[in-house]
């Protein structure tokens, strides 16, 4: 019975959902004007450009822009289905301007397209960056759309959210808010297809073999990705063998793919692409948003926001992080994450409480200025929206958390223990970790609160975790592992997960189909290549069965550990196929042939004299 009455609810739950999409749909086409137009830019390339003109004529207007390599199709006379299809329908009832324009060298757009192209601070004459094209685009936006009042916004998410930091580097005076959202920052150091220097290859060839493919003209058509035959994500790229064999089933005529394997070390290349290069003498007040657990750009917001507020003291410089995957803030629900419940719908709650707010205010002058904290971070565990004037904040507390013989993770510093005590495992490239314990096809969202049962019960798994907590525990802020390791080769990885272990009794109030009952969330999780131990743009090798130190931050962490949960460390060398192989051996992996690949023995030490441990953010 309660499973016929679920499926009717969600019939009419679905029912409703699309007639209510229908009508913003017939609404929106009946209040706004679709132009397209050609805006030349100072080179005299042409980038093409969807003006959605909202007929009300009462009052003046501001012009909400996103930029994007995706495409603002449809072309021609159909309206794009974003105007309804999610929050941007409240943004169309607001009678906002709404721009949308293909960038320099993709779709319908004039010039060549460069990737996460450079920031030039110093540019002359016609010179151009993302930056210049934002900048002339607005220009022509605010002198020739008619009935505009002169304020202009840019906002974006992901690859637009690179877009929009841009913008907020134009300089543009009629430009008065912008919101990067899980902005691409740093494709080296932490987003899509790199974390500290490791490949991150199932994002990016299942990415680049459509998006990178050349394209000499203007189009409206896309390109096909490649052809697949097997659907097993792990099958398919352990058989691949190494990232050479993958370049080459990818051809020739992707440039970017190659151009990664060309600078495999943080070398002035990879700097030059780093978005907060361009993040000084900001302007526009700023609305920096991401997803705890964003699989392609953890990374992105957090750091983008800690460097503008670094570079520009004193600006409207606004963060927020929710428990969401990539882009969930955009869409209907907020209120799960596979298996992980969050109590709300935190995605509805931060569209008209943070960033609806944001714009209206810094564009259009509506109401009192929003009450939007410096920092508004949702804290998992305790299902909380918590808000702090700067981040990470005040409250926060380091404190180590050390690994400890037999699998303890102890609060007390291992002076009692005696030299030489480790805890071992065998890194073979042949059986990597999984990232998942499901078969896939495509690499999922979920996996950055999965269960990590199926990890402990490996061999090659190191797993550490305190007692019972007797009270709440949470972390606000930057996690730094730090490893005394030795290896039996000269490189190895190593992954530092993040874990909350929640009883064995544990319930939501909701039934849930998988068993709760002693689920290992993952709550942080990240990888760190060791050969850039020292340098990301030096790497070293290891010398063989010598003590070393491996210390590395993370993306950052807002969770509570609740009472009568646990909390747990797992140490592992491969993450397949979510980060590429190490072969376990100091070389350059993108020419690594599969006879490179061997079995190594690493250990982990946590005593009085090299004690590992886990720097964690307590906030009191």
């Amino acid at each position: 019975m309660r499973k016929i009455l679920f499926s009717v609810l969600l019939s009419l739950f679905v029912t409703i959902s699309y007639s209510q999409t229908d009508q913003d749909s017939a609404w929106i086409r009946d209040n706004y004007t679709k132009q397209e137009q050609y805006i030349t830019m100072r080179d005299g390339v042409r980038l093409f450009t969807s003006i959605y003109l909202p007929n009300d004529k009462s009052e003046k207007h501001p012009i909400l822009m996103m930029r994007t390599p995706y495409s603002c199709r449809p072309y021609g006379t159909d309206f794009s289905s974003r105007l309804w299809g999610g929050h941007w329908k409240y943004y169309a009832r607001e009678n906002y301007i709404i721009v949308i324009q293909d960038v320099r060298g993709r779709w319908m757009s004039e010039g060549e397209f460069e990737d996460v192209r450079p920031f030039n601070k110093d540019k002359k004459g016609n010179e151009i960056d993302e930056a210049s094209d934002t900048y002339d685009a607005i220009d022509w936006l605010v002198k020739n759309i008619s009935n505009n009042n002169g304020n202009v916004g840019v906002f974006g998410i992901s690859y637009p959210g690179f877009y929009s930091t841009m913008a907020a580097a134009s300089g543009h005076p009629a430009l008065k808010a912008v919101s990067p959202q899980a902005p691409v920052t740093d494709w080296f150091m932490g987003d899509d297809f790199h974390h500290n220097g490791v490949f991150f290859p199932m994002d990016g060839f299942s990415f680049y073999s459509s998006f990178g493919k050349p394209r000499p003209k203007p189009t409206t058509v896309g390109s096909p990705g490649y052809n697949f035959t097997i659907r097993d994500n792990y099958k398919f790229y352990l058989e691949a063998g190494s990232l050479k064999k993958l370049a080459d089933m990818l051809g020739d005529s992707i440039k970017f793919w190659h151009q990664m394997y060309e600078h495999p070390n943080y070398d002035d290349w990879w700097q030059a692409r780093n978005a907060r290069n361009a993040m000084y003498n900001v302007k526009p007040a700023m609305l920096v948003v991401g997803g705890l657990f964003d699989a392609e750009d953890c990374f992105g917001a957090w750091n983008l926001y800690k460097a503008i507020e670094k570079q520009n003291p004193g600006i409207k410089n606004n963060l927020v992080m929710g428990p969401w995957y990539h882009g969930q803030w955009a869409s209907r629900d907020g209120s799960h994450l596979g298996n992980v419940k969050f109590e709300s719908n935190t995605s509805f709650w931060y569209q008209n409480h943070i960033e609806i707010p944001f714009f209206n205010y810094y564009l259009k002058g509506k109401g009192d200025k929003p009450n939007i904290a410096e920092a508004n971070i949702f804290f998992t565990g305790e299902n909380k929206w918590k808000q702090f004037d700067q981040w990470p904040p005040k409250e926060t507390q380091p404190r180590p958390v050390y690994l400890a013989p037999d699998g303890v993770l102890s609060w007390t510093f291992p002076g009692y223990v005696k030299n030489n005590s480790y805890s071992e495992y065998t890194s073979d490239p042949a059986h990597p970790v999984p990232y998942t314990e499901d078969v896939h096809f495509r690499r999922t969202r979920e996996y950055m609160t999965d269960d990590q049962r199926f990890a402990s019960r490996r061999p090659d798994v190191l797993t550490f975790q305190t007692d019972v907590l007797e009270e709440d525990l949470t972390l606000a802020g930057e996690v730094i592992a730090d490893l005394k390791v030795s290896l039996s080769g000269t490189d190895a990885d190593f992954v530092v997960k993040i874990i909350d272990v929640f009883p064995d009794d544990f319930k939501y109030s909701t039934p849930s189909e998988y068993p709760m009952d002693g689920y290992q969330m993952l709550v942080r999780g990240e990888i760190m290549r060791g050969k850039f131990r020292n340098s990301f743009e030096k790497p070293e090798p290891f010398k063989p069965n010598k003590i070393e130190t491996v210390k590395f931050q993370l993306p950052d962490i807002a969770h509570t550990f609740k009472k009568g949960h646990r909390l747990m460390i797992q140490i592992q060398s491969t993450w397949f196929p979510l980060a590429d192989r190490n072969p376990q051996q100091f070389m350059n992996i993108y020419e690594a042939k599969p006879e490179d690949f061997q079995k190594e023995v690493i250990k982990i030490y946590h005593d009085g004299k090299n004690a590992s441990s886990i720097l964690l953010p307590i906030m009191r």
